[in-house]
């Protein structure tokens, strides 16, 4: 519990898409957009300061989790972390973002908390939207003039910032659908089962013969932002995964991270784990990704 008070705001309840792009358009910096608020909420009660809030919980059509073997997986801004545990399509064909969602926070925070929210963050901690960030995904942003799509590799810019818009609203989230022998994972540590994670990886391979063609490999809380590890995605790179290989791997994830100590765990921790749990991430992805 917090002893803490929030400030006063404007609560806004628009009921249609149109409603909340032209509020967003009014009051641009001086809003925030609620849909869980598991985040906002206490935001609210510390330094983040707005006097319009704009709620989505009257508003249809952005709750919508499909999957299509052509178009892939489509997440609408009020889906939750719990409609992702549920969803046996995400089980079976995204992995990584089923184990993600699985070890969220607390079955409360996950029946509340949505996953384009998690997005919205831009925490470095954040899981779904790290294992979102290994399986790669275009975000549909809307304001009154019209709809863009922003790729996940260009969207978190700076701890708490993202190229959204002030007057955006994040619709829905597209993510590829899963090529042939695609298999992902994801892996975290934490000071407790329930807390956010201390340092935390996701892969998305794609193998044919045993040879990784391709690989997306991202790690959180080791940088300001979710970042992903390119010099261990070329090793992997059409390479046959042997234990010699994922001990080089091992080796060079340390020169790619930058962590920090925090109140979660020292930097000197993290720069000395991160390497084995890239190599646990990617044997789990081997064992137990198959999207098929």
């Amino acid at each position: 519990m917090t002893s803490r008070v929030m400030r006063d705001f404007d609560l806004l309840l628009p009921e249609s898409v149109p409603e909340v792009l032209e509020l967003l358009a009014d009051h641009k910096d001086n809003c925030a957009i609620l849909s869980g608020g598991t985040d906002l909420l206490v935001a609210l009660k510390f330094d983040y300061a707005v006097d319009n809030v704009v709620s989505l919980a009257l508003v249809p059509g952005l709750d919508d989790l499909s999957f299509d073997p052509d178009q892939g997986l489509s997440i609408g801004a009020k889906v939750t972390i719990a409609d992702i545990v549920k969803s046996q399509d995400v089980k079976t064909y995204y992995p990584a973002l089923w184990q993600a969602a699985k070890v969220f926070a607390t079955p409360q925070l996950r029946n509340t908390a949505t996953v384009l929210g998690n997005i919205m963050r831009a925490s470095p901690a954040g899981d779904c939207s790290l294992a979102l960030y290994a399986l790669g995904g275009d975000l549909q942003l809307k304001n009154a003039s019209g709809v863009r799509d922003v790729s996940l590799d260009d969207f978190w810019l700076s701890y708490g910032v993202t190229a959204r818009q002030s007057d955006e609203l994040a619709i829905s989230l597209r993510v590829p659908p899963p090529t042939a022998g695609q298999k992902s994972a994801f892996q975290r540590m934490t000071r407790t089962t329930e807390d956010l994670s201390k340092i935390n990886a996701a892969v998305s391979l794609t193998m044919a013969d045993g040879v990784c063609q391709s690989a997306r490999v991202a790690m959180g809380c080791v940088g300001p932002t979710l970042i992903r590890l390119p010099k261990v995605e070329a090793m992997l790179g059409g390479a046959e995964i042997t234990e010699d290989l994922l001990g080089e791997v091992s080796d060079m994830v340390a020169a790619e991270i930058t962590p920090i100590d925090d109140i979660r765990s020292s930097a000197d921790y993290r720069r000395k784990v991160a390497g084995i749990l890239v190599r646990r991430v990617i044997n789990l992805a081997l064992t137990e990704g198959n999207n098929q």
